[in-house]
């Protein structure tokens, strides 16, 4: 495809000047190359015999400035190799953004970074493999963080907002010209939510505190084997049935997590030097038990937790012990629950290849191709764990997953401590909001007496933090306030309101009351709906 945004910054970035611009990195070289059937020429880095052996542009970058970035590339031969691309600027090397290239036809790198100050820098792309690099439609685009947030304001209002008209009407379908329109929000489609831990079930204001703000949780640690099972064969789910009676009280929906945890050290102690049958006895067991007792009442399972980082099942069951997981899950529990493919750093670390957007995908569809239904019902889980949130890189891989089109939730958010803590979960927030793809957002921020993972919204006593300042302030924002009007003399009153449940109320003299409707405004819906008084 075409360099976008015409290549930006970068000169030449189409490789139709030949190499101008362009040059070697490192003791490699560069050379022109051309495709014999559509003349299509490209770059092709050669002699690599380190991974920095690349082509390189060298460009100016400007202080306090967001930078996409894009490039199409291809390996020699082989097979598939992880390619990033790096920034190296006068004291720092950047990661960001990564992508499985293969031989045979082209893949796209997006990724982003911003520039934290004014000056010289370089572009370059590094592989874990010495094969032949082929790099074409490279584009370096800087925005402004005006313009970023311009962007963002009109992508929420797209994906998040909707003018609706609606038309009065008495019993006999007449229109009621100057009847009193009311419109009040009664629930946010937009799931925001946390994780909450065992504490909630013995202090009433936590209890108070959470239940006023959230519409759906993660329980913290309540629901994974070793809370459920701490000896083989003695379960205990009092606590995890405890707090979804809670939950359920107060409508907030409930994510299973999770039924089991690729990370060696994250299986029960008992789990970890079991034999191959009786881990496999154990496992079928635990997979049986807790999805089964679970069914119906969730809204979502993180199935295996973290596969792209980790492979304890794999290596004692074989390649496809996830696929066999998601399978069983899905028989266990044949409602709506959404099934997660759920891993840290597909949008916190670009120089992370292992959850690489290119790689989630590639390991979501070999789950899906043995799953039931071609993959109905699959959902893509990221954590989104971050430091210093990069921003850039954050949408850029989003927009790389939406193509798969399936759901994403934003499923552990936290924020690395430190003086722009709350600065930065708005930040990412807001990022998230604002894509089209993602449909929900929990934050890693269960409140314990000795403090949370790394994130807290309040303090002991549930008052609110700078970090849960931002929650309420966004919770608040993304809710529309109660509006009122008159209808004109078509019986019409407009209104731009978030998607979500709305009880509109319609008074007029000629009625002997004042008559309410439900109405639900989606991005799906129309945006005209007739109130029968």
């Amino acid at each position: 495809m075409e360099p976008h945004y015409g290549g930006g910054v970068i000169v030449n970035p189409d490789f139709n000047a030949g190499l101008r611009g362009w040059s070697a990195f490192g003791y490699g070289s560069v050379a022109e190359g051309a495709s014999v059937a559509t003349g299509n020429r490209y770059a092709v880095a050669g002699n690599r015999t380190r991974p920095y052996h690349s082509v390189s542009q060298k460009v100016y970058l400007q202080n306090d400035t967001h930078y996409t970035l894009s490039a199409w590339l291809q390996v020699s031969h082989g097979v598939a190799a992880d390619v990033w691309a790096v920034v190296k600027t006068a004291d720092d090397f950047i990661h960001v953004g990564g992508a499985v290239a293969k031989p045979g036809c082209w893949s796209m790198l997006k990724g982003g970074f911003t520039a934290a100050n004014a000056g010289r820098a370089e572009i370059y792309f590094e592989s874990n493999a010495t094969v032949d690099i082929w790099v074409d439609s490279v584009s370096l685009k800087p925005f402004s963080k005006e313009e970023w947030a311009a962007h963002r304001t009109e992508s929420t209002r797209a994906v998040r907002r909707k003018m609706v008209r609606l038309q009065a009407k008495d019993s006999g379908g007449n229109p009621l010209q100057g009847a009193e329109v009311s419109v009040e929000n009664v629930r946010s489609s937009f799931p925001l939510g946390a994780a909450m831990s065992r504490e909630i079930l013995t202090n009433p204001g936590y209890q108070q505190w959470f239940t006023s703000r959230f519409t759906v949780t993660t329980f913290e640690n309540e629901m994974k084997w070793y809370s459920t099972e701490p000896a083989p064969g003695r379960e205990d789910y009092t606590v995890p049935d405890a707090m979804l009676a809670l939950a359920k009280q107060h409508g907030i929906g409930v994510r299973g997590h999770n039924v089991f945890w690729d990370d060696p050290k994250q299986q029960p102690r008992w789990v970890q030097s079991l034999p191959y049958p009786d881990l496999l006895a154990a496992a079928s067991r635990r997979i049986r038990s807790f999805v089964s007792r679970y069914a119906g009442q969730v809204i979502a399972w993180d199935v295996v937790n973290e596969n792209l980082h980790y492979s304890f099942f794999e290596r004692q069951f074989g390649w496809d012990a996830s696929t066999a997981f998601y399978a069983a899950a899905r028989l266990l529990d044949a409602g709506s629950a959404l099934m997660f493919m759920n891993d840290y750093n597909t949008l916190e670390q670009p120089g992370d290849m292992a959850a690489a957007p290119g790689r989630y995908v590639d390991r979501l569809r070999q789950i899906i191709a043995s799953y039931p239904e071609n993959g109905a019902g699959m959902a893509i889980g990221l954590e989104g764990h971050f430091t210093t949130p990069n921003i850039p890189y954050m949408r850029a891989a989003l927009d790389s997953l939406a193509q798969i089109g399936l759901p994403v939730w934003l499923t552990e958010v936290d924020v690395a401590g430190g003086p722009s803590q709350a600065q930065h979960l708005e930040e990412v927030l807001r990022e998230a909001y604002a894509h089209p793809a993602v449909q929900g957002v929990i934050l890693w921020s269960a409140w314990r007496p000795q403090g949370c993972y790394v994130m807290c919204l309040t303090d002991n006593n549930f008052r609110n933090l700078p970090q849960g300042d931002v929650v309420d302030r966004l919770l608040a924002e993304w809710r529309t306030a109660a509006q009122t009007g008159t209808t004109d003399e078509q019986g019409y009153f407009q209104a731009e309101v978030a998607h979500g449940d709305y009880k509109v109320t319609v008074s007029h003299p000629s009625l002997n009351t004042s008559v309410s409707q439900s109405v639900t405004v989606d991005l799906g819906s129309g945006n005209h709906f007739f109130i029968q008084a």
